[in-house]
């Protein structure tokens, strides 16, 4: 394991199933495991879930990463927690085993880095009310994610993440990417509706 942090707190959603898609739930800052890990009773079936709870304290909960300001990481943080939880991840989904990120808000900020420093590991990404992690030492260059399948979804009226995040996000991956993506845009806030929940699980289910 990564030296700054202690073994993953994790939880499965049912024993893992190692002959099924691994599904990985990652909660937004200031919350843990136990706040997402209630998706998978909405999700397809024949996929194991689980939900990791991020290293960093962050008031009652946790983060996945130091930030300069909502939805910005630093970088150096960014690249010390995503090594820590790839470690963890290819013990439980060694290559071969498809494995799906689901990331809300500051979750999904960690999913997006995940995927732009290795879009190949992954069989699907979902950037749920969340921005990709800009500046923060991955690359977010033309093409980078050129095949791989994402499901971003944003609420109109989100006022946590700023704006311009949010719609730098939408409009890298649904065009300089090259990312295969699959979008939805909600009129309410910083919240999952059950509209998006039910296209989040027809998505995966596509893959």
């Amino acid at each position: 394991m990564n030296n700054f942090f202690a073994e993953p707190t994790v939880i499965w959603h049912a024993p893992d199933n190692s002959a099924q898609p691994l599904v990985v739930l990652l909660h937004g800052r200031g919350a843990d495991e136990n706040g997402i890990i209630g998706l998978a009773d909405h999700l397809p079936a024949d996929h194991s879930y689980v939900a990791v709870r991020a290293p960093i304290a962050a008031g009652a909960g946790y983060a996945w990463f130091a930030n300069r300001g909502i939805g910005r990481p630093i970088a150096e943080s960014l690249t010390e927690t995503m090594a820590w939880f790839k470690t963890w991840l290819d013990s439980v989904a060694p290559a071969g085993r498809p494995v799906i990120l689901i990331g809300f808000s500051g979750g999904a900020a960690f999913a997006g880095g995940l995927l732009l420093a290795d879009p190949q590991r992954f069989a699907g990404t979902a950037v749920l009310y969340g921005t990709l992690p800009f500046d923060a030492g991955v690359p977010t260059t033309a093409g980078q994610l050129t095949g791989a399948p994402v499901f971003v979804a944003q609420g109109d009226a989100d006022t946590v993440i700023p704006r311009e995040l949010l719609d730098k996000t939408w409009t890298y991956l649904l065009g300089d990417s090259g990312a295969t993506t699959t979008s939805r845009r909600d009129p309410g806030g910083h919240g999952l509706t059950n509209e998006t929940l039910t296209k989040l699980g027809e998505w995966i289910s596509g893959l």
